[in-house]
C-alpha cells in the first residue's frame, strides 16, 4: 500500500518543496518507508522467536522442535527407509504391500520455513545478532 502512494507524493512534493536537497531527502524517506516497515516487522517477530525458544514451557518453545523432529522422521521413512524396506521385502520375495506416501511439496515448506530459507539467518549473521 505504501509503495502505491510513493509517486503520488512524490509529485506534491515537487508542488510544496522548493528546496532540491531537502525534496530529495524527503522522497528518499518516503520511498524507504515500505522497506523500512518490513524490517521492523522482521526485527519484532525475531524477538518473538526469542522468547519463545528460551521459555521452559514444552507449549510455547516445544512446537519447533516437534515440528522439527516431525519433518525430519518424514524425510528419513521417505527418502531412506521407504526404499530399504522396498529392497528388503523384494529381496525375500515376498509381496510388497502399499506403503504410506506423504505430501513431500507441503512438508517442504515447512522444512524450508524452519531452517530460515528466507535469508533471515544469513541476515542476523551479517549483522552479528546471533552465534
Amino acid at each position: 500500500m505504501i509503495e502505491a502512494l510513493i509517486g503520488p507524493v512524490s509529485n506534491i512534493l515537487d508542488k510544496f518543496v522548493e528546496d532540491k536537497d531537502k525534496k530529495a531527502a524527503l522522497a528518499h524517506e518516503i520511498a524507504t518507508m515500505a522497506e523500512k516497515q518490513a524490517h521492523s516487522i522482521a526485527l519484532a517477530q525475531i524477538e518473538v522467536n526469542k522468547a519463545e525458544a528460551a521459555s521452559g514451557s514444552l507449549f510455547k518453545g516445544g512446537w519447533r522442535p516437534f515440528i522439527g523432529w516431525t519433518c525430519g522422521v518424514a524425510f528419513m521413512y521417505h527418502f531412506v527407509l521407504q526404499p530399504l524396506i522396498i529392497f528388503a521385502v523384494s529381496l525375500a520375495g515376498a509381496e510388497i504391500p502399499e506403503l504410506p506416501e506423504f505430501d513431500m511439496a507441503t512438508l517442504l515448506t515447512v522444512l524450508g520455513g524452519l531452517l530460515g530459507l528466507g535469508t533471515l539467518r544469513t541476515y542476523e549473521k551479517s549483522k552479528g545478532i546471533s552465534k
